[in-house]
């Protein structure tokens, strides 16, 4: 073969190669649950979610960058193993170290972004994770991280780590944020922290029914109080009753007083002395002496007696 024709078959080969790389680079696939984005001589274009056959410059003028439509999972503090310094552990606002569990749900939103603002965005997610975690637990006491506390820090770590994410613009989007689990450091500190919050709601329970008896002794006081008003009520309005009845009574009195003044007081007399004297018998003169009139009061009639004879009247029998 003379160096002629070896040239030509070279160059034939070199140009068929060249052919069969710009046909397999010319075009690419995009499946349902990915994104592309195209790169000219390494500067990106608008990135493409639309699934299909795609066609481009090949390379190397265009390159092709695919990225993952699905939810990727963070987990931040998880650790399988058993040694405690192994795990992630912070402090809380009141100086406890605490150990926290987070999974945070994230996705790829900008593709150009998550290729070219960072060269590590999912490290550059769990930094911020663990800022926002731990800037939020920091400014939370133990027993709001322990107890009832833990929805309220789940949602502003959820709020803190999207303004950073937001700040970065690494082409993320945050889904989701669960605190799975926040826990003390090791056993001995757990218990001690058992035996506290049982001594707190034993105090509590304590505090409860000492406020249920102070309110049950309280309504016991009112209704009680109430009863006594109500009698006093009562009294009032029967203490004016009789005087008004005395009234009446006195003036009644008064008017047959003025009509005949004598007959009035032998009256007045009489009924005070059955009043003062109401088993005795009382024994009334006649204007003349010689015989008496047996007033029993408590009858309410008069009699004609004999009086008693004395020794002087006997004596004048005699002679």
């Amino acid at each position: 073969m003379s160096l002629n024709q070896f040239y030509k078959w070279t160059g034939l080969v070199i140009v068929g190669a060249l052919l069969i790389v710009i046909l397999l680079t010319s075009w690419y696939t995009v499946d349902e649950s990915e994104q592309a984005v195209v790169l000219t001589f390494g500067e990106a274009e608008d990135g493409i979610t639309e699934p299909g056959l795609h066609f481009k410059m090949p390379w190397p003028i265009q390159e092709v960058e695919k990225m993952s439509k699905e939810t990727f999972s963070l987990d931040f503090g998880f650790n399988d193993g058993e040694e405690e310094a192994d795990k992630v552990t912070m402090i809380t606002g009141d100086d406890m170290i605490v150990q926290a569990d987070l999974v945070v749900q994230w996705k790829i939103t900008e593709p150009v972004g998550y290729l070219f603002a960072s060269e590590e965005p999912e490290q550059v997610l769990f930094n911020a994770t663990s800022s926002s975690l731990r800037g939020v637990i920091g400014s939370s006491e133990i027993d709001e991280a322990l107890t009832s506390g833990k929805a309220e820090i789940e949602n502003e770590v959820r709020e803190v780590l999207v303004q950073l994410i937001d700040q970065y613009e690494i082409g993320i989007s945050i889904i989701d944020v669960r605190l799975q689990e926040v826990d003390l450091p090791n056993k001995e500190v757990r218990s001690a922290f058992t035996k506290v919050t049982d001594a707190r709601e034993q105090k509590q329970s304590k505090v409860n029914e000492a406020e249920k008896y102070a309110n049950q002794k309280r309504e016991e006081a009112l209704g009680e109080k109430d009863a006594i008003m109500q009698r006093a009520e009562g009294d009032k309005v029967e203490r004016i009753q009789d005087a008004n009845g005395a009234v009446s009574r006195f003036n009644a009195l008064l008017a047959e007083y003025q009509d005949n003044e004598s007959i009035t007081r032998e009256r007045l007399v009489m009924e005070t002395l059955e009043r003062v004297l109401p088993e005795a018998n009382v024994y009334i003169m006649n204007d003349d002496g010689n015989t008496m009139k047996h007033l029993p009061l408590n009858q309410g009639n008069v009699q004609n007696v004999t009086p008693p004879v004395t020794d002087e009247e006997e004596e004048e029998k005699e002679s």
